[in-house]
């Protein structure tokens, strides 16, 4: 943010407070003001391939993008949530000038699977082309296709970078790394502001976390316990 003083203001809040300071409200408020100026629209191909799939995610044939898109076609996909070493979730927003879900927030990078590839190699690409980097990734869960996922089998990542992302800017409007809290109760509050996807994917992942995190409390009680 180039002119700090005056966002602050605008946003009442204090120009010395520290992120784990604001609110919910602020931390909204914050994400959609920051609006980059208007740039020439990036071209699309529409002629990329994609696998088609059934529901059992065999590929049954090929498409173009914009059949897929715009038949409603069965595909694969991949989202991808890249954590700083604070624990903390970058997501980014949408470009202006995608043809489904503009300008609303989502995962960190995702993307759609190119004819020729797997799920792992998307995965790498895609993170590559909109963020810059390569990190190791984990595989926390798949998908099912359905309406809420664009009719979409998404396997969903997770990874850590240790430096700096590098958003490509005809894919990404603006990102940032919010906590994992502040992101729970964006997405209660203001479910619209978001790609549904992302929210599948989120929900897939808070489910996950939460369940590991009861099983290590389980497992850690039970170790504890003095034995007879």
């Amino acid at each position: 943010i180039n002119d700090w003083h005056t966002v602050s203001c605008r946003l009442n809040i204090a120009a010395n407070a520290r992120a784990e300071e604001l609110s919910l409200l602020q931390w909204i408020a914050l994400a959609n003001s920051i609006a980059p100026p208007p740039r020439p629209e990036t071209r699309v191909t529409m002629d990329e391939r994609f696998p088609i799939v059934d529901k059992h995610d065999h590929i049954v044939g090929y498409a173009k993008r914009s059949e897929v898109h715009g038949n409603n076609l069965r595909y694969r996909a991949v989202h991808i949530l890249i954590f700083n070493q604070a624990g903390d979730v970058y997501l980014q927003q949408r470009s202006r000038w995608k043809d489904r879900h503009p300008l609303k927030w989502d995962s960190s990078a995702a993307g759609h699977v190119a004819a020729g590839e797997s799920y792992d190699d998307t995965a790498r690409r895609e993170l590559k082309e909109e963020l810059g980097v390569l990190v190791a990734l984990q595989k926390i869960a798949k998908l099912p296709a359905s309406q809420k996922t664009d009719q979409e089998f998404v396997w969903l990542y997770r990874g850590v970078a240790s430096g700096d992302v590098v958003p490509d800017k005809s894919e990404i409007e603006q990102g940032a790394f919010l906590p994992p809290t502040v992101i729970d109760g964006w997405t209660s509050a203001r479910p619209e502001d978001f790609a549904p996807g992302f929210l599948e994917c989120w929900k897939t992942y808070r489910r996950q976390t939460r369940s590991r995190s009861e099983a290590q409390i389980f497992s850690h009680h039970n170790g504890a316990a003095p034995s007879d």
